[in-house]
């Protein structure tokens, strides 16, 4: 089965108060995880980082054979691919735990990056964890 997943993170102001939106369908389209949460103050990357992270974590309990992480943040998804360096500090501890968390998944990760427009329902679960202050640990 593959999953389909659409993380986004969210802070209002940059840094700002922060949140993280998860959501997961299986192929037929049904919500398998569905999650917002509330970061604190940080930076809108971070917020994607933490988002991708609560993702992979997640699909660690998920029976499938493969996974299709879909993200607005450009940055992310070419860090992650090794397009691009990890230059900042906080990031590349974040980019470190993601990719350790890759390397353990029994099954393959796929990476792409969609416009904002497609990611509106993650958007919207990382606004509502920021609203709500539900505490994530991602």
């Amino acid at each position: 089965m593959t999953v389909h997943a659409w993380t986004d993170g969210a802070a209002r102001g940059n840094p700002g108060e922060a949140g993280i939106g998860v959501l997961m369908r299986d192929e037929a389209g049904n919500d398998l995880h569905s999650f917002g949460g509330y970061l604190g103050v940080t930076t809108n990357n971070v917020a994607e980082y933490r988002a991708l992270i609560h993702c992979l974590k997640t699909a660690a309990g998920l029976r499938c054979s493969m996974l299709v992480v879909h993200s607005d943040s450009q940055l992310v998804v070419r860090q992650m691919l090794g397009e691009y360096k990890v230059k900042d500090k906080k990031l590349a501890l974040l980019h470190r735990e993601a990719q350790k968390l890759l390397q353990a998944l029994p099954f393959t990760v796929r990476f792409v990056h969609i416009d904002r427009e497609l990611n509106r329902d993650a958007d919207l679960l990382a606004n509502a964890g920021i609203d709500g202050k539900v505490p994530c640990e991602a």
